[in-house]
């Protein structure tokens, strides 16, 4: 073999070397890449399930804020209805006013019901304390112990949450 064949044989022989030791660094590179990667694409995922905790807790609030302030506009007007009620209570008869009164309540609490207002149903029900207030405990022969002889003022509840009680009266 002659001196320059050799030299390239040495030669070929460190670039082997050296591509072999290259190899494994772009290796290792890529290995370090791809767990870059898959700690970046870990923490996107979990920047984007907070993000939709977020706005979903943000909806929800909102949502609770609205049902509030409708509860507390409500709450406000129901005073109106109670008038036009005990108007109607001692109302004359054949009067064309008193009917334009009725025909005035009817509408208010279509209105309420639309805006999913419900009355609670307080007359020979059971007391309770979530729905009612008791205002007087007097002795009946009519109704049951423990249940309402009557309204004296009704009591309203919005989308399922009270919004203000019975007030009545109970049997002993």
């Amino acid at each position: 073999m002659s001196k320059k064949h050799q030299q390239h044989e040495e030669e070929n022989q460190e670039a082997r070397t050296f591509d072999e030791s290259e190899r494994e660094a772009l290796i290792q590179q890529l290995k370090d890449s791809e767990a870059q990667v898959a700690e970046y694409k870990d923490g996107w995922a979990r920047s984007q399930a907070d993000f939709q905790n977020y706005r979903k807790r943000i909806e929800r609030d909102n949502d609770l804020f609205k049902s509030a302030t409708r509860g507390d506009i409500i709450k406000k007007v129901l005073p109106v209805l109670d008038d036009l009620e005990r108007a109607l209570q001692n109302r004359p008869a054949d009067d064309a006013w008193a009917d334009g009164v009725e025909l005035v309540a009817r509408k208010f609490l279509n209105i309420l019901e639309l805006e999913g207002v419900t009355q609670i149903q307080a007359k020979g029900a059971e007391f309770d304390p979530n729905l009612h207030e008791a205002v007087s405990h007097e002795p009946s022969d009519e109704v049951e112990s423990g249940h309402v002889i009557e309204a004296l003022q009704n009591g309203y509840m919005l989308d399922g949450r009270l919004i203000r009680p019975a007030l009545v009266r109970v049997a002993q």
